[in-house]
């Protein structure tokens, strides 16, 4: 991904794997998400603002880790939700 100068969480990103194949929290809940990320800092699997339950945005304001990727088939971008930007593929 470009290191986008405008975001300053770039030193979030680490190489992580998910920890679930799908929103861990929709999972245990039975309910269904419409995409999904995957924080790059610990590998956190939530749904997106598209779905209802919003976990990755939740997971964000947990835990202050801003930068998720779409982990989407053919999908490869990156979001800064504390700086509000798009990272794009490298």
């Amino acid at each position: 991904m470009t290191m986008d100068l405008l975001c300053t969480h770039i030193d979030q990103i680490r190489p992580v794997k998910p920890t679930a194949v799908g929103c861990e929290e929709c999972l245990i809940a039975g309910d269904t998400w419409v995409h999904l990320r995957m924080c790059l800092s610990c590998g956190h699997v939530g749904c997106c603002d598209s779905s209802r339950n919003r976990h990755a945005t939740r997971h964000y304001r947990t835990t202050e880790h801003a930068i998720a990727a779409s982990h989407e088939p053919g999908e490869d971008w990156a979001w800064c939700y504390a700086d509000q930007l798009m990272l794009d593929p490298a």
